[in-house]
């Protein structure tokens, strides 16, 4: 019988085991993978930013964890020789609604300890001279690295240290009983003493499996991007975001460079009609019949209609997209925004019809779920697998 069974092969389940590896040396564990390769889903379609935190509120989960996270990733990446550049992020204020939100959101900085520098509209020409903006907030300690590097490299030490890493494995049935958990997965099985689901874009599924009654479910939304051409990879020298509106769920559009050299515009945030189909119109019947019959969808709808409506034509009409990028960067042109894959957020959606915002967990007796890891949980990766090494080792203790 195994140690630990961990469901999901992104960047947060491969962190956990790891982490778990580290903690329980010689410990039999399994990481079960329903794709071919790992980092298929969110993991591999993220920005590959590693942030600093500035947007989250003092004291939150979320900040404590991106700021540990952040310091881990660089650490592991110099450890493991994957590249990774620390090019700042600079968030940029287009109007004076925004310059006020830009001076509260340099405040919150400052009490999350965050180092950063307010700059003015003299300052932020000459740093960025295709950007236009009033004013702006410079992260210097953001950067960028290709998450599916750091993926195969913890995947590397994790067999090294005895670790299994099972691919094309989908989860179809869990069994939890008084001194195992079975795990039955595209007609094999692993027995294990306890597991750890990170399952994303189906966590609420997996939860629901090993028996737990969920107040939450998972909704979809497509984050669409462009890619700017070879030619303008020189456009921008940091990363470029807009001042984010309080009362909005998403970041808004900004300019991303890649650690390849390329740069991506968006994302912008729609609504998704599958849970794991990238192509523009997707649909999957049973993920859409499941959101629609869950009232807390229908809530979320009801509040945010307005910014629904408005991502849904950005992303109909290209030439709604461009106008939100030339707010701050009026030299794009249609030609500029060029294709480039989607990704899609695993948004967890309380049946009252809030948004979860910071990390949700839930547990039985011998699993724990990670059921909602919004950004920065690539950033954080490393920290969260500590903190649910943490939850399993108590876990263990209560068993014993």
């Amino acid at each position: 019988m195994l140690d630990f069974c961990v469901i999901g092969g992104g960047i947060v389940g491969l962190a956990a085991s790891l982490k778990l590896m580290l903690a329980f040396p010689g410990a039999g564990l399994v990481v079960l993978e329903k794709e071919s390769t790992l980092a298929r889903h969110q993991t591999g379609h993220n920005s590959g930013v590693i942030h600093a935190g500035i947007y989250y509120a003092p004291g939150s989960l979320k900040a404590r964890l991106c700021r540990a996270g952040a310091e881990a990733t660089k650490q592991f990446c110099t450890e493991n020789g994957i590249r990774f550049e620390t090019c700042g992020k600079l968030l940029v204020a287009t109007s004076a609604v925004e310059v006020q939100r830009m001076d509260a959101l340099f405040e919150r900085a400052q009490t999350n300890g965050i180092e950063c520098e307010l700059i003015d509209q003299i300052e932020l020409s000459r740093r960025e001279p295709a950007i236009a903006g009033l004013g702006g907030i410079f992260v210097p300690a953001t950067g960028i690295v290709d998450y599916r590097q750091v993926c195969n490299a913890i995947a590397v030490k994790i067999t090294a240290l005895g670790g299994q890493i099972e691919l094309n494995c989908a989860v179809e049935r869990i069994e939890e009983q008084a001194d195992q958990i079975i795990v039955h997965a595209s007609g094999r099985q692993w027995r294990a003493r306890q597991m750890v689901a990170c399952a994303g874009l189906q966590a609420d599924r997996v939860a629901e499996m090993a028996g737990i009654q969920t107040e939450f479910q998972i909704v979809p939304f497509r984050g669409e991007y462009y890619q700017l051409p070879k030619e303008r990879k020189d456009l921008i020298r940091s990363l470029i975001y807009p001042i984010p509106d309080p009362d909005l769920p998403f970041l808004g559009i900004h300019l991303t460079r890649m650690i390849d050299g390329s740069i991506t515009v968006g994302p912008n945030a729609v609504l998704g009609f599958a849970r794991e189909l990238y192509p523009k119109l997707s649909v999957n019947l049973a993920d859409v019949a499941r959101y629609a019959r869950f009232p807390g969808f229908w809530k979320v709808i009801q509040r945010n209609w307005r910014s629904g409506l408005a991502e849904m034509r950005d992303s109909l009409w290209k030439s709604g997209y461009l106008a939100a990028c030339r707010k701050y960067c009026p030299s794009l042109t249609l030609a500029d925004l060029q294709p480039y894959e989607a990704g899609i957020r695993a948004q967890a959606v309380m049946k009252g019809g809030s948004l979860v915002h910071d990390f949700l967990f839930a547990h039985t007796t011998r699993s724990f779920h990670v059921c909602n890891a919004p950004s920065p949980a690539a950033t954080s990766a490393f920290p969260i697998g500590d903190l649910i090494t943490q939850e399993v080792t108590r876990q263990r203790q209560a068993l014993n």
